[in-house]
């Protein structure tokens, strides 16, 4: 039971996260979208290497002599994302003398490291995809302050928006090592160019183009909803859009309850999508079993026939896509999440690593994944984009990717984080629980707005103590 000190710090916390953000980053980010449209092939060799430039190849950090020394590193990242980071990992070994174990661990990941170090054997650094997870590690006394070496490439590499949210009560405890735009929507080029339809830029354009393509024989859209933290996706960006940055950050606090109309009006909104079944491929039940890396791979799958023409999710839906052999840029395509109202949306997300242990080896891992030489590994493999300003945009793949890259360092500290990774992780970030089961419960029956609504509020109401 969080103490009521505790709470009230974490409620001044998300209120300092809240208030910095700005509708700035919509234009430059939307900007990098529509960039992507036309950007498709450009700039790159027959290889899909950049067609000049290229990223630095001389260690540009310098990190300590680990040899001997033994670490663990927990992220809930599993398939193609591991098997890139591991890439990292390798050469921070190879740079230290270390060896480091990629320990893959399950939501919600404050729950599983709470496991971890009931037992005694809390892994050495943890990559934690919530902010509210990162308030409760430091709550509980898990976290350690970031050391001078980290700090020092922090101050070098980030703009103040990405270490504030690093940082809680003013004390920095977290490298935001990954970064995300979650307001993007992939389509298969062969899908759309057979049923004569072009990328929609208003949420009545994509209902007319959803029809258009089921009506052709393929359904629109890949619903990941097995995983719930693709519906909070989904509904944020359709309540961004409609209700606006006000509201939006007001309900991320807790400030309106989930009974508001405005959040009447989102559910409804993106009800009529999710309530038409010949829309989602395999329907709702299909939908509900399908879960993240197969909505992907789906829509990239299936020759003139995929299993959906769309799929809804950030730049690192580009990792899955080349498990399917679809070439970004050429067969997978992407445009900005359409407006729903005056302005499309553009929701961003993050992974932070904190440092679990007061050890050297812990506290070098968090130098290292703060500068350029880590970012850039991971960098070329696709699929991941960095807050680190220092990455040579060359060190992308392609030019989506780049375009994407470059419209967020753009955007410098103004965005607007995830609204459920702002939340308490009971409510937000939590299989079966809270946010992602009461969406997957309107992913069944979209038509159920006002039941969903007062669900919502209970367990909001519950999780935040207000």
């Amino acid at each position: 039971m969080r103490s009521q000190q505790g709470t009230s710090r974490t409620k001044s916390r998300r209120k300092h996260l809240r208030s910095r953000t700005r509708s700035r980053a919509w234009a430059a980010l939307i900007a990098a979208g529509a960039l992507a449209l036309t950007g498709c092939g450009g700039g790159e060799k027959k290889d899909g290497t950049p067609a000049s430039g290229g990223a630095p190849t001389g260690p540009r950090v310098e990190l300590p002599r680990l040899a001997g020394e033994k670490l663990e590193v927990a992220a809930v990242w599993t398939g193609p994302e591991q098997a890139n980071f591991t890439k990292v990992l390798k050469e921070f070994e190879k740079r230290t003398g270390a060896t480091v174990t990629f320990v893959p661990a399950q939501d919600p990941i404050v729950t599983f490291l709470g496991t971890k170090i009931a037992g005694g054997a809390p892994p050495d650094v943890a990559l934690l995809p919530q902010v509210g997870a990162l308030v409760s590690a430091v709550e509980k006394k898990w976290a350690q302050p970031v050391g001078p070496e980290a700090k020092a490439q922090l101050d070098k590499n980030y703009s103040d928006g990405w270490k504030n949210l690093g940082a809680v009560d003013g004390a920095q405890y977290g490298v935001y090592y990954k970064a995300a735009n979650k307001s993007l929507i992939w389509y298969n080029a062969k899908a759309f160019e057979a049923a004569g339809v072009q990328p929609p830029k208003t949420w009545k354009d994509l209902l007319t183009a959803a029809d258009t393509l089921s009506a052709s024989g393929t359904p629109a859209v890949s619903v990941a909803g097995a995983d719930g933290w693709t519906l909070t996706d989904w509904f944020e960006n359709v309540y961004l859009s409609q209700a606006g940055p006000e509201l939006y950050d007001k309900l991320a606090k807790h400030e309106i309850k989930w009974t508001d109309d405005s959040v009447k009006r989102a559910l409804t909104t993106l009800g009529e999508l999710f309530g038409r079944k010949d829309f989602l491929a395999g329907g709702p039940s299909g939908a509900l079993s399908t879960e993240f890396p197969k909505s992907v791979t789906q829509t990239f799958t299936g020759g003139d026939r995929p299993a959906a023409a769309m799929v809804f999710e950030g730049d690192f839906v580009a990792v899955n896509i080349a498990q399917t052999g679809a070439k970004v840029g050429e067969d997978a395509l992407v445009f900005p999440f359409p407006a729903v109202g005056d302005k499309a949306p553009v929701v961003s997300g993050g992974d932070v690593a904190v440092a679990l242990k007061p050890s050297k080896g812990a506290q070098a891992l968090l130098t290292f994944l703060a500068s350029a030489d880590a970012a850039e590994i991971q960098a070329r493999e696709g699929g991941f984009v960095s807050p680190n300003k220092s990455v040579n945009p060359a060190a992308y793949p392609n030019t989506i990717q780049r375009d994407i890259a470059k419209a967020l360092i753009a955007a410098g500290d103004d965005f607007r984080f995830d609204l459920s990774d702002q939340a308490p992780a009971a409510f937000g970030g939590t299989p079966g629980a809270g946010e992602w089961k009461h969406l997957q419960d309107f992913l069944a029956n979209p038509s159920d707005v006002a039941g969903t609504q007062a669900k919502l509020e209970s367990d909001a109401a519950k999780a935040y103590g207000n």
